[in-house]
Parts: structure tokens; sequence; C-alpha cells
């Protein structure tokens, strides 16, 4: 409930992130980071793969639907933008 508050959201839109129902801004992945004091990137990692011993719950991570639909993005992203740099030779 607090980190919604936090987050200037509600605790339902927090609850649809949690369980891969909705999909976060770039701007909400800061805000929820930051309220949580860790690294944004930290969403998007395993830390029990990079840290032996560490607990799967140590940090957050999101469901690999929603790291794929970001991956798929920011792919679109860097697609669009390379098109317009080549289109500009």
């Amino acid at each position: 409930m607090k980190l919604a508050e936090y987050c200037d959201t509600t605790t339902s839109y927090i609850g649809h992130i949690e369980s891969g129902r909705k999909f976060p801004s770039m701007d909400m992945i800061e805000k929820i980071a930051k309220n949580l004091k860790i690294e944004p990137y930290l969403f998007f990692v395993n830390r029990a793969e990079h840290s032996p011993g560490a607990a799967e719950s140590a940090y957050p991570k999101l469901p690999e639907s929603m790291k794929n639909e970001i991956k798929s993005k920011i792919d679109q992203s860097t697609g669009k933008i390379i098109s317009e740099i080549l289109s500009n030779y």
C-alpha cells in the first residue's frame, strides 16, 4: 500500500504490475525502483544467477512476459532510430 502511495498510483495498479497483467511505463519503473532504493536494471536480472547463495527474492523481478515486451519496444525504437540515421546519409 505504501509503495503505491509513494509512487502516486493505486494499489490495484501495483498489484497488476506484480502479477504481469499491466506493463509499467519507464517513468513508473523508475519511481518504483527509487522507492525500493534499487537501480531500475535490477528488475531485469535474476539476482540468484549473479550472486551465488543469494535468495531468488532478494530483489523484485519482472515476469518474463514484461521483460519480453520491454525488449520488443526497445528493439522497435532502436530500429526506428537506425532507420532515421541511415535515411540522412
